[in-house]
């Protein structure tokens, strides 16, 4: 089997995925299609000492499909019908009708992504180095410095402040600042 990517209505991937892993098992298509798959980011946000998890779709508008293709390199006839007749579906990513496979490193790349434990979300910051910011909360509260540096996995951001005429680096909690 090979990797395959089907266009699917905006907002819909995962109807679409579940759509089709519904009707794959009930027709026992399960011999012409494997997985089905929607890679999706978790996002750890942090506003107002308030903590959420988004989820984000890496690929808006694409779901990718395990495939067995004919010969010519089409689409079985049974597996066609049933994944045209499905709500939100477009078409393969193609040439002529003849859907072309993933590259083997896109493959592996995408299943990376999609077979990510959900414990882990990324932490969203919103800086990067040499930004100029200020400090929302905290004993340094109002004073203004430049992005240093990130660390992503604790959310810490390193901060120069002027103080009393000299630069010195601050460790602050990323929530903690906001941009100039």
């Amino acid at each position: 089997m090979q990797w395959y990517v089907l266009r699917v209505a905006a907002n819909k991937e995962v109807q679409v995925k579940d759509a089709l892993a519904q009707k794959v098992e009930r027709e026992g298509l399960s011999d012409i299609i494997g997985r089905i798959e929607v890679p999706i980011e978790r996002i750890k946000r942090i506003r107002g000492n308030k903590q959420t998890v988004h989820k984000r779709k890496l690929y808006p508008g694409y779901v990718f499909m395990e495939m067995e293709s004919t010969d010519d390199g089409r689409v079985p006839e049974k597996a066609w019908f049933m994944i045209k007749g499905t709500s939100g579906v477009g078409d393969f990513i193609g040439t002529e009708g003849v859907p072309t496979p993933m590259r083997d490193t896109d493959v592996a790349k995408m299943l990376l992504e999609a077979e990510k434990p959900d414990e882990a979300p990324s932490i969203k910051v919103e800086f990067k180095k040499g930004d100029m910011i200020k400090i929302r909360e905290g004993a340094f509260e109002n004073f203004e410095g430049v992005v240093d540096s990130i660390d992503t996995e604790r959310g810490i951001v390193k901060v120069i402040v002027t103080i009393f005429g000299r630069s010195t680096p601050l460790d602050i909690e990323y929530w903690q600042i906001e941009k100039v």
